[in-house]
């Protein structure tokens, strides 16, 4: 089972940030994050259940539900996040970027001894093949070939906000192969990704290898 972004609507409904969509993110789903996610945990079947979550979703939750679930924790170079969330959001801030509540995260996770595993996601586009065999022997799922390529378009499973956010993964069919790219920042999301860039050196050294 796949569920997307779960705790969007009640990010919003804390935060009251304004995104594209949000009366409708608001209305598509539980506002209560922690009703949201005890009701996650108490479904039994199937046996995996995958919940993409943003970081910056996690707030004023009770953040006990990471105890009981395999953590993977998301890396991308934020000069590319930044550029990216850019395009939909213009000049987002640190929080808005999550690398440092990533940070703030793994801590949490390792003094609980919790389970977490960082991924960088330029491994995985590098030798998407070698590296989803390694992920999935590192948190005891089986490696599936049809991983690597999917059918072009939207998903059942996607959010509300798929039509703001998703237009470039609906346009695929498989794991584009790394390319790295020059990006030019303003001076304002400059000065972002000079606060992300130290959280993340912390978090890449921690990352899964093949």
């Amino acid at each position: 089972m796949v569920i997307d972004e779960p705790l969007y609507a009640h990010y919003l409904s804390k935060s009251g940030v304004i995104h594209p969509g949000r009366h409708e993110i608001l209305k598509s789903q539980n506002n209560n994050g922690n009703q949201v996610m005890e009701d996650i945990l108490k479904l039994n079947q199937p046996k995996v259940i995958f919940c993409k979550q943003m970081t910056h979703h996690l707030i004023e939750i009770n953040r006990s539900f990471l105890n009981e679930t395999i953590n993977l924790i998301f890396i991308r170079d934020p000069k590319a996040i930044i550029n990216s969330y850019n395009k939909v959001i213009p000049n987002p801030t640190i929080e808005d970027i999550g690398i440092k509540m990533q940070h703030e995260l793994m801590t949490e996770l390792q003094l609980k001894n919790a389970h977490f595993l960082v991924i960088d996601s330029a491994d995985l586009l590098k030798t998407p093949k070698q590296f989803l065999i390694k992920l999935c022997q590192s948190i005891g799922i089986l490696y599936e070939g049809n991983m690597l390529s999917w059918k072009q378009g939207a998903r059942k499973e996607d959010g509300v906000w798929a039509k703001y956010w998703y237009s470039n993964v609906h346009q695929s069919t498989g794991f584009a192969p790394f390319e790295q790219k020059e990006i030019l920042l303003s001076k304002e999301n400059q000065m972002v990704y000079e606060k992300c860039l130290p959280y993340y050196n912390k978090l890449i050294k921690h990352k899964l290898t093949i």
